[in-house]
């Protein structure tokens, strides 16, 4: 265990001296494992983990869906979404807020990307809110917020990757994520009033909202419609969770066609980003891979379940260790490699805990709910500096916004997550309830 835990020192150690994660990872875990076993086996784990990983048929739903989101930010979708939303708070103070977080989750909903929808509803919702009179901190601080939806609303990347490292169902995932999902969306809806209401310059006009033309109507029901018929189609047993990626970015393809939205050069474009997003989360996954097979057979995982034992914490109290942990990398640490890095020494700890609740005895259930609290952290740790990736993403789209202004905009959405991160952890029923 002292091993292990001299070889995350490291890690971090050279993530913060600005070596890409994937790398210092794959460093790390390949060298880790020569002074264990020797150069020879260590030369074979890592060849083995490059060649697995770039064959995994699993894995093929990561560019898939990354492209099906790329194609609706490249389509015009998101101003629909936003319009939509308009028109319902659009006459409330703050109404122009509370739209853009309903915007995001519902392009975050078959987007599936938090950067991707922070991105590309800065461009829709911004001018609008600042020709209104919204603060930079309020409005940026719903668009980073509003991002986050998208790695927990199915169909989700981050959701995909932890279901393949546990070896769980990832349509029950995805499945799991909805409800959790939409109290975000609801605590977000929540959080600007309550900031309007304290503070009521942040919003100080209340404009008429946007006129909701065909080519809108048009989209919100294309969203409506493609999300039905990937969740549909998973659990209605027409396609598996894997199948549903080609499944979601063809129909993705018909929808931006359909509604002309789509140029050339943005389908172009979308097959660009979509390569490099993938390129770079395949890296990171196979650095990750290497690094879990050294501290698997360092024994990390064990030691920590036999010092759980041992110590006699309650199974609630590791639970909560385990997210102040999150809630620590999260500051530090880019999302998915996070996740990577953590689920496989953390999920073998939970899933030996007894929580003493009937809707924990069955370890589908115990797994799922983890997930949600895994990425329910992650969310958090998207808009809590100093690292905050939705942050960043903002500043580099709005570079006449400070990043203080921003983070001073995220906390009441910080918030906000933190008092649904409780209600998940006290209440496993919120993220099982369509389990049962």
């Amino acid at each position: 265990m002292t091993f292990s835990l001299i070889a995350f020192a490291i890690l971090l150690a050279l993530v913060f001296a600005r070596v890409p994660i994937a790398f210092a990872m794959a460093l790390v875990g390949g060298v880790g494992f020569a002074l264990m076993r020797g150069w020879g086996p260590a030369g074979s784990m890592v060849g083995n983990a490059v060649f697995e990983t770039g064959l995994n048929y699993s894995l093929s739903v990561v560019p898939l869906f990354i492209f099906m989101g790329n194609v609706l930010a490249g389509s015009g979708i998101a101003q629909g979404l936003f319009a939509a939303a308009d028109r319902v708070f659009g006459r409330m103070r703050g109404g122009l807020a509370m739209a853009t977080v309903l915007s995001c989750g519902g392009f975050s909903a078959v987007c599936g990307s938090s950067l991707a929808t922070a991105a590309t509803m800065s461009k829709v919702t911004m001018p609008s809110m600042r020709r209104f009179g919204y603060s930079d901190s309020l409005a940026t601080g719903a668009i980073a917020a509003g991002g986050t939806l998208g790695i927990l609303i199915p169909p989700s990347v981050v959701l995909i990757i932890f279901g393949l490292l546990t070896e769980s169902d990832i349509g029950k995932l995805f499945l799991a994520g909805i409800v959790p999902g939409i109290l975000g969306i609801v605590g977000y809806l929540l959080a600007v009033m309550v900031a309007v209401r304290l503070r009521p310059e942040l919003a100080p006009k209340v404009g008429d909202p946007h006129p909701l033309s065909r080519k809108d109507a048009i989209s919100v029901v294309a969203v409506l419609a493609l999300f039905v018929f990937i969740m549909g189609g998973i659990y209605g047993g027409f396609f598996t969770p894997i199948e549903a990626a080609g499944m979601g970015a063809g129909a993705a393809l018909l929808i931006a066609f359909a509604t002309g939205g789509l140029s050339r050069a943005g389908l172009w474009q979308a097959f660009l980003d979509s390569a490099g997003a993938s390129a770079m989360i395949f890296a990171i996954i196979i650095g990750a891979e290497i690094f879990g097979n050294f501290i698997n057979f360092a024994g990390l995982p064990y030691a920590l379940s036999n010092f759980v034992s041992d110590v006699g914490l309650s199974p609630w109290l590791v639970l909560l260790a385990i997210v102040l942990i999150y809630m620590v990398l999260g500051c530090v640490l880019e999302s998915l490699s996070m996740i990577l890095l953590t689920v496989p020494v953390f999920y073998p700890l939970v899933m030996d805990l007894d929580f003493g609740l009937a809707i924990l005895q069955d370890p589908d259930m115990v797994l799922a709910w983890f997930a949600i609290i895994v990425v329910v952290v992650t969310e958090i740790s998207l808009i809590t500096p100093p690292i905050g990736m939705n942050v960043f993403v903002l500043r580099s789209v709005l570079p006449d916004v400070a990043l203080g202004t921003i983070f001073r905009g995220v906390v009441v959405f910080w918030v906000a997550d933190i008092v649904r991160l409780s209600l998940i952890i006290a209440l496993p029923v919120l993220s099982l309830f369509l389990l049962q």
